[in-house]
């Protein structure tokens, strides 16, 4: 369980790694806006759950390996592009749009229930309410912070339903925590989260929205 927490850990933070930076990029920030904003999408969820359940330090500030990983897939990606002038011509198109979909989505499912297994780890399952508040807040907390820093209209309040597609597997995770064990439950949750993610946006599912008031 310890390697496959670790091994989902490390995908996520590749996963919004990529998607802060992109973002960084397609806004022509420079190399340390790029490293920074793709640290913060990376780690930023994570840190506003230890907060919530009184953890200080922050684990990503005593096990500096995620962060660490999010600022060398940030600098990769800003010189790969960088030193590739017809790569970014088509990446920053609908290609840019795709990959940073992707990006979001998986990072989005890994944290999602990283998030619930923190609830538990600190026994806190007397309901569900905990759980799935820390797996929603830790997956979409990265994002939430990445599109105010770079100036955007939070991703999860607009399109596709972001959050609820973490509620979602949120619940799920915690439901199956104590039914059917961790790691089925983790694996559950996340794969329910892609599979809305990716069902919304393809059937282009949104919320109900006031227009032109």
């Amino acid at each position: 369980m310890e390697y496959m927490l670790f091994g989902l850990d490390m995908i996520g933070t590749v996963a919004f790694a990529l998607s802060g930076a992109m973002t960084a990029i397609k806004k022509q920030m420079d190399i340390l806006g790029v490293m920074i904003l793709g640290m913060v999408t990376a780690v930023g969820g994570g840190i506003i759950r230890d907060i919530v359940l009184g953890i200080t330090p922050p684990q990503a500030f005593k096990e500096p390996v995620f962060a660490v990983t999010a600022l060398l897939t940030s600098a990769f990606i800003f010189a790969f592009i960088y030193f590739r002038v017809k790569g970014y011509q088509q990446i920053s198109g609908l290609r840019f749009q795709q990959v940073l979909m992707l990006a979001d989505t998986l990072g989005l499912g890994v944290f999602t229930v990283v998030g619930v297994k923190a609830a538990f780890d600190n026994n806190m399952e007397i309901n569900y309410f905990l759980p799935v508040f820390l797996g929603t807040i830790t997956g979409v907390g990265g994002g939430l912070l990445r599109d105010m820093m770079a100036g955007d209209r939070p991703y999860i309040f607009v399109k596709h339903v972001y959050a609820c597609a973490s509620i979602a597997g949120a619940f799920v995770c915690a439901f199956l925590w104590s039914r059917s064990g961790e790691e089925i439950a983790m694996l559950a949750g996340a794969g329910c989260v892609i599979i809305l993610r990716f069902l919304a946006i393809w059937f282009k599912w949104n919320l109900p929205r006031i227009e032109n008031f």
